[in-house]
C-alpha cells in the first residue's frame, strides 16, 4: 500500500532553514554554484550546526508516538541530489525524523508544495517563500538565528507556535485600511464589522488544521501543541477577531491584544518555537528572542 499524506501535517523545510549554512550561502553568491558544489562534497561529513527552524522540527516529532504519525518534516532544496549529503549526514547525527527530500537542482520548489500536500514551507530564500504566498500556501521568510542560540540536545516536550493576526491568520484587508486611512478609519472599520467574519490570511488553513490534531488529543493539558494569537489589535477591534475565530470552529490557547506594545517579551514567556509576522519590524525584535519568519504579503 502506498504512503500517504492526506492525513498528515506536512512541512515542507529548505536546508537552510533547518540548518545553518549561512557561509555557504555567501559562497554561492560570491563565487558561483561550482565553488559551492566543491565545498559541500569535500565537508559533507562535517556536521552542521542547527538552523533557525530546527527547534521547531524538534518539537514537531513530538506529533510522533509509535503507530500514531501525525506530521511529516519534507527537505524541499535547491541542491542537488549530489551535494546533498552532508544534509542527510547531519540529520542522522540530531537523529531527526526526515526520511523525504524533494531536491530540485536550482529549480522552482513551488509547483511540489502541492504534490506533497504541504502544509506549511520554510525557507531562507524569499523568492521561494513568494512564489508560495502567491501559489496560496502558508509560507514564511526564515531569519537569521545569529545571535539566538540554539542547543541541539535541548529537550522540547511541547510545540509553541505564535502568529500575528492581520496578513497572517486573516487577510490584509484591514492592515491595508490601516496603512492607507490611519488607525481612525481602522478603528471605525472593524467596530462596523465586528460580527462580520474576517475573510482567512494565508495561514487560515494552518491554524484551522492544527486546531482538528489538538482535538485528537482530547483535552488541551494532553495536547502536545499550544497556539498564540500575539497582535498589535486591542478594544474595540479585538470583538471581531474573536467572533472569526468561533465562527471558523478554531483553538487559539493563548491570545494578545497588544494595542502596538512590542511583542518580544511576550513571545519570550510563551516560548514560541517559531512566531509569524508580515511586518519586518516586529520580526527583527523577536528574532534575537524567539526563532521568526516573515510572512510576505501576496503578490499576485
Amino acid at each position: 500500500m502506498a504512503h500517504t499524506l492526506d492525513d498528515k501535517l506536512v512541512v515542507g523545510i529548505s536546508s537552510r532553514a533547518l540548518f545553518d549554512l549561512e557561509e555557504e550561502n555567501k559562497l554561492y553568491e560570491e563565487k558561483g554554484l561550482e565553488a559551492y558544489s566543491e565545498y559541500q562534497l569535500e565537508h559533507e561529513d562535517d556536521i552542521l550546526k542547527p538552523g533557525t527552524a530546527f527547534p521547531l522540527v524538534k518539537a514537531l516529532h513530538n506529533l510522533n508516538c509509535g503507530d500514531k504519525q501525525m506530521t511529516e518534516i519534507i527537505i524541499m532544496s535547491k541542491n542537488s541530489a549530489d551535494t546533498s549529503l552532508r544534509i542527510f549526514n547531519s540529520i542522522k547525527h540530531y537523529g531527526l525524523d526526515i526520511s523525504r527530500a524533494a531536491l530540485v537542482g536550482g529549480n522552482s520548489i513551488s509547483p511540489y508544495l502541492e504534490t506533497f500536500k504541504t502544509d506549511l514551507f520554510l525557507s531562507a530564500n524569499e523568492e521561494d517563500v513568494q512564489e508560495a504566498i502567491n501559489s496560496g500556501f502558508a509560507a514564511g521568510i526564515i531569519c537569521s538565528h545569529a545571535n539566538l542560540p540554539i542547543d541541539p540536545n535541548q529537550p522540547i516536550p511541547e510545540i509553541r507556535i505564535a502568529f500575528d493576526g492581520d496578513a497572517v491568520i486573516f487577510s490584509d484587508e484591514a492592515e491595508r485600511i490601516y496603512q492607507e486611512k490611519g488607525l481612525k478609519a481602522f478603528a471605525e472599520h472593524e467596530r462596523e464589522n465586528a460580527k462580520k467574519p474576517l475573510p482567512e490570511g494565508p495561514f487560515a488553513k494552518l491554524l484551522k488544521t492544527i486546531s482538528l490534531i489538538q482535538e485528537q488529543f482530547g483535552s488541551k493539558e494532553n495536547a502536545p501543541i499550544r497556539t498564540a494569537l500575539v497582535t498589535a489589535r486591542n478594544s474595540p477591534s479585538h470583538e471581531r477577531v474573536i467572533r472569526t475565530l468561533r465562527a471558523w470552529k478554531v483553538r487559539i490557547d493563548e491570545a494578545f491584544f497588544l494595542g502596538g506594545i512590542d511583542k518580544t517579551e511576550i513571545l519570550k514567556s510563551f516560548g514560541a518555537n517559531i512566531f509569524f509576522d508580515d511586518q519586518k519590524v516586529h520580526t527583527d525584535r523577536a528574532q534575537a528572542t524567539v526563532p521568526s519568519a516573515r510572512v510576505p504579503y501576496k503578490t499576485k
